[in-house]
């Protein structure tokens, strides 16, 4: 697969992705929000994909409009590099540990966007990250990559490990959903026809 490339200017954010979903895990981050430039690497390291994300954003206003629009925007080349996705395996899950913390990841490439997100952080702040833009980083991507997610922190104490969990999952999850599956060669997974 080739590299996508996805730009979206707003009054508040411009931001380019370029996302190659079978690369080797190579990142090139930087948003403007230190904390979200660590977890969007995780997803591209153990989801194996090359992902490039440059971001100028209002960030001296607050940091919710850049991470929502990176979630829109990379949800928006997800879509684009997934295309019709035949042959593609469609379903991922994946179960990630850090130390104390554990987090289960399960998603369909539907066509549909669903987020259902079910976190108790353990504090509202990691560092200066406000913990509820995380629900709005995936809401974004959901919304264009058109995908139905479900993530739940089964347990954790400290805040950033629950995070952390959390995004390397989803990039597993979303590793394996793409994997081709050499049964269904060229074929669109669903019963329908069309995902």
């Amino acid at each position: 697969m080739n590299m996508i490339k996805v730009s979206r200017k707003t009054n508040e954010t411009d931001i380019v992705v370029e996302l190659n979903l079978y690369g080797t895990g190579q990142a090139n981050i930087d948003t403007g929000v230190a904390f979200l430039d660590h977890m969007l690497d995780q997803i591209a390291r153990h989801g194996l994909m090359d992902l490039t994300i440059k971001c100028d954003g209002d960030t001296q206003i607050d940091d919710h409009h850049s991470v929502e629009d990176i979630g829109i925007t990379l949800g928006q080349a997800f879509a684009k590099a997934a295309g019709d996705k035949a042959g593609l395996t469609r379903y991922g899950h994946a179960y990630v540990p850090l130390d104390e913390a554990l987090s289960r990841v399960v998603l369909d490439l539907s066509g549909r966007p669903g987020l259902e997100l079910n976190v108790n952080f353990t504090r509202a702040m990691i560092g200066t990250f406000d913990v509820d833009l995380i629900s709005e980083f995936f809401r974004g991507f959901v919304n264009h990559a058109l995908i139905t997610l479900h993530i739940d922190n089964l347990r954790g104490v400290n805040a950033h490990h629950q995070a952390e969990t959390i995004f390397k999952a989803f990039g597993r999850a979303l590793r394996m959903a793409v994997t081709p599956d050499e049964r269904q060669a060229g074929v669109i997974p669903s019963t329908k026809g069309t995902l």
